[in-house]
This record gives C-alpha cells, sequence and structure tokens, in this order.
C-alpha cells in the first residue's frame, strides 16, 4: 500500500503544470498548500484567488536541529510553498506568527473573504523540529485559547523523536529534498485527527543567589516552563526569593538517572555542536553518557541519597478525587510520568497490563485522552532493558490525574528534571526550604495521526475526563485561578473589537 502511494504521488508530482497562485507560480499539486500572501501579510488587501487551498498548512522549522537537516528542509519547504508560511523558529516565535495570522484572517472575514474563511476552517500546521520543538507550539496553541486550534503534524528532527514517534511520522530524521517533503504534505492532507491530554506542571522554588553554570544555568529551563512572576500579594513568601515556574507537557515528565544522561548529552551539545550533525553519531554519544554516567553501574555511582523517595515525598489524586501517598519503592533511581506510550526512543514502559491486573490494582488501559498519566519507576538501565521483551514493562507506580512532589532538605543538592526531551538541573532545598512540584490535566489539544499509522494503543474512546485546570492547587496561595489557565508559552489574546488594526 506503501509503495503504491508512493508511486502515484510520484507519478503526480512528475506530471504537475504549473501555474499562477496569487501572483506566485507553483506545482499544480501545490496549490492545495499554498496560502495566499495577502493572508499572510499585515496590512494586505483582499485579492481575488483562482484557487482557495483545500489543505493550507503553517509550517514551523527548528533550523538547529537535526544538524545540518533543519537548515536544508527550510530552504525546500519555501522553494515549494509561500515563503511567508514557512516560519524558522530560530528567527521568529511560533505564538507572534499565530496571533498575527489569526487577526489577519478575522480582518478579512469581517470584509466577506470566502477564502480567508476557508484557510481558518481548514488550517493545519506543521512543525518539524525535535520533542522540545513540538512541545513549545503545542504550548503556544493552548495558551492562544483559539476557538478552534488547527491540528498539528510532526516532522522529526532531534535526537529522540517520541512524540512523532506516538503518532506514526517516525522517529528516524526525515529526507530533505523535494520529493519527500512533497510526500510528507500528502500524508498531512491525508491524516486524521485525535485528541490527546496536556498536562501543567507547576513549581515554586527559591531561586539560588549563587551557582555553578555547569556550563548550563541551573535554571535554564525548557521553553515549555516559564518563570513568572509572584501572583497573590497576601502570600508572605511572595517577597522573599520565592519564585513560580509554570508550563505544560504533552509526552513524559521525567526524574532521577535517565534525567540526568539527557542533562549530560544537552551539556555536550551546548559546548561541541559541531560534533551534533548525526542522528546515528548523536544516539551512540546518548548511549555512551549512558554508561559515563552510572546508569548501568547506579550502585557504584549513584547514592541511595538521590533515589527518588529519599529525595521527595509524592502524593496522588485518583479518579476518586481524593489525595493520597503513594509509596516509592526505596531502590527506584528514575521516575516517569508518561502520556503517551512513546519514550527513551519509543518503548512503551507502562506497557500492557492484564485483565487481572487491571482489576486487581484499579487500573485501565494507557488511552492517550482520559485525563489519566501512567507513572513508572526504574532501578537502573539494566531494568529499563526489560522494555525490549515483548511484554516488558517498567514498575507500574500508579494512574491519576495529578501528582504532587514535595523536596525538602536532604542529603542531595540537586537533582535531574526532563519535560518532552529538555532537561534541566533542578536545585533542591537548602536550609529550610521546600520545593513543590505539582502535575495536572490541563484539557487537550489536537494532532494528526499518520494516515498508515495503526496501533491498539492510539484507539482511545471519547475521554469521558472533561474538566479544564481548576483552581485547587495543593498550595492555594501560589496563583490565581485565571493564571493557571495557561502554560506561559505564549501571551492569551482576544481578536479586538476594531479588527482594521
Amino acid at each position: 500500500m506503501g509503495k503504491d502511494l508512493k508511486l502515484n504521488c510520484a507519478t503526480c508530482f512528475a506530471t504537475s503544470e504549473t501555474m499562477v497562485i496569487d501572483g506566485s507560480r507553483a506545482d499544480d499539486f501545490l496549490k492545495d498548500y499554498i496560502i495566499p500572501d495577502y493572508i499572510l501579510v499585515p496590512g494586505s488587501d483582499i485579492r481575488e484567488v483562482s484557487y482557495v487551498p483545500s489543505c493550507p498548512v503553517m509550517v514551523f522549522v527548528n533550523s538547529r536541529s537535526g544538524g545540518q537537516l533543519g537548515a536544508e528542509l527550510l530552504v525546500t519547504y519555501r522553494s515549494l510553498l509561500n515563503e511567508n508560511q514557512v516560519i524558522d523558529l530560530g528567527v521568529k516565535a511560533p505564538d507572534l506568527v499565530l496571533h498575527q495570522l489569526y487577526l489577519n484572517l478575522e480582518k478579512h472575514k469581517q470584509n466577506s473573504d470566502i477564502a480567508s474563511a476557508e484557510v481558518q476552517m481548514k488550517l493545519r500546521l506543521i512543525v518539524a523540529g525535535g520533542d522540545g520543538t513540538v512541545g513549545w507550539l503545542l504550548g503556544v496553541l493552548s495558551d492562544l485559547k483559539l476557538a478552534q486550534p488547527p491540528p498539528v503534524a510532526t516532522m522529526p528532527l532531534g535526537t529522540g523523536n517520541n512524540i512523532s514517534f506516538s503518532f506514526g511520522w517516525g522517529k528516524k530524521n526525515p529526507g530533505t529534498d523535494s520529493y519527500s517533503v512533497k510526500a510528507f504534505l500528502v500524508d498531512v492532507n491525508n491524516a486524521r485527527e485525535m485528541k490527546i491530554d496536556s498536562w501543567h506542571i507547576l513549581m515554586r522554588m527559591k531561586v539560588p543567589e549563587q551557582g555553578s553554570c555547569d556550563p548550563i544555568a541551573p535554571l535554564e529551563l525548557p521553553k515549555s516552563l516559564h518563570a513568572v512572576h509572584r501572583v497573590s500579594q497576601s502570600d508572605i513568601l511572595s517577597n522573599d526569593g520565592f519564585h513560580t515556574f509554570r508550563g505544560g507537557f504533552w509526552n513524559y515528565f521525567s526524574m532521577g538517572m535517565d534525567a540526568q544522561v539527557s542533562y549530560a548529552f544537552h551539556r555536550e551539545r551546548k559546548l561541541h555542536p559541531e560534533k551534533f550533525k548525526n542522528q546515528l553519531v548523536n544516539q551512540s554519544t546518548y548511549a555512551k553518557l549512558g554508561l559515563t554516567q552510572g546508569w548501568y553501574c547506579s550502585s557504584l555511582f549513584h547514592p541511595s541519597s538521590r533515589n527518588i523517595a529519599q529525595l521527595a515525598k509524592v502524593r496522588v489524586m485518583r479518579r476518586s478525587g481524593q489525595w493520597e501517598d503513594l509509596h516509592i519503592p526505596s531502590s527506584i533511581r528514575s521516575i516517569v510520568c508518561l502520556n503517551l506510550p512513546s519514550f527513551s526512543g519509543g518503548f512503551n514502559p507502562w506497557g500492557t497490563p492484564s485483565g487481572r491486573k487491571l482489576y486487581s490494582r484499579d487500573l485501565t488501559p494507557p488511552y492517550v485522552d482520559d485525563g489519566l498519566i501512567e507513572i513508572v519507576g526504574f532501578r537502573n538501565a539494566w531494568h529499563g532493558l526489560v522494555l525490549l521483551a515483548p511484554k516488558g514493562h517498567g514498575t507500574r507506580l500508579a494512574q491519576a490525574n495529578r501528582i504532587h512532589f514535595e523536596f525538602n532538605k536532604g542529603a542531595a543538592e540537586h537533582t535531574y528534571m526532563r519535560i518532552d526531551g529538555e532537561p534541566w538541573k533542578q536545585p533542591l532545598p537548602v536550609n529550610g526550604d521546600t520545593v513543590v512540584l505539582e502535575i495536572s490535566h490541563f484539557g487537550q489539544v489536537t494532532v494528526l495521526v499518520n494516515p498508515h499509522y495503526r496501533s491498539g494503543n492510539m484507539c482511545a474512546p471519547p475521554s469521558s475526563y472533561t474538566s479544564d485546570v481548576d483552581c485547587n492547587f495543593h498550595n492555594d496561595e501560589l496563583e490565581n485561578c485565571e493564571e493557571r489557565k495557561k502554560l506561559g508559552t505564549a501571551n492569551t489574546f482576544k481578536i479586538p473589537d476594531d479588527h482594521s488594526s
């Protein structure tokens, strides 16, 4: 089937005629994807177009991902589509681009432009990058609170590409030639939409006055996690050096040894970017760092004081709506809060519990849109190798719709955390301070699933969990309700009454 599709596409591409769309020449095939320039450029007047695209796309490319591939992909997309609909994320932030686009669309719709109405209704987004880049764009869409958010297709350009793999777009870096990009556009046009859960993460801590850069500053956070000002003036800690960090994730949050290895890789790549231009080399380097960081010999290199149970008290809220303490075995060195069935190169650490285990432990199948997140623990990398077995899985700890971590002063000065592939070094409390981190359900986003992809894990029933972020954070004084309804990735906006602005 896939071979036939490629042959058909090749025939289509080879025989396509060129035509003029809004003053630009393009293949007959590409007219379905090209957005007229007047819709993209602020201040442009409505123009008559001979053809309205049936699958208009905005393409966001992280030109720094995939070594040279990101830059090459950017050039190819711009040669095929309107340059203004292909965005280099190293130059323009996605929230500013989408903000302006929807202002333009609303302005033209007010003037009865049919093409703008069709583009807004049928718009699809393509994001080319790693998991961190994908999370950045999904966070922006969540924060913009559009009435009809466009679905997102992911083009893998990172090292792990777990999100892309989860929805059938693969985990290998794509071809950057014209044929490969056209084939990808065909799949985007035929892709089906799917809702997946979003997860809000909120952390409060006292920012250290000094710290080793290592060479990355301790609080150089992922793009999906942001520092925000204290909101509640009644909080006695608001002027005492405490800050709140807020963000979101769609695949996983992890803490411990696996995040430490990821951080070491991130540090090396930042120090020596010239050595990380090939995906196979990157994956080999990642494996070597797993050895040097003690992930395979954790009993020798990783003291038990850094194990999860010694670092934090963990509480979960299950479907009953009641908080309860979560027992973490003392041997667990890494904990993963998993939304999608893809982690560490595409493995599913939760696995598929048997019917008997589901009943005895009050578990459900790991659907991606049920408002529940799976919590899995690992002792070391050898434990992780069980994922290579057909029914292998980590230590299943719980399913929950909220998780609360509380870190108090202990033997460790820091730990390592990771959100959707983006790691950071997290300072832990000194003196009598406390670091509080909570994960809660944040609604859903719409993604595109490759039309040729089939997986039992993706066939989730309609979600029965519909609540948005509420105001019942375990420490209610941290933020007010309105502030908690966004991730901080972009400023929320409303279309102004005067659409001419």
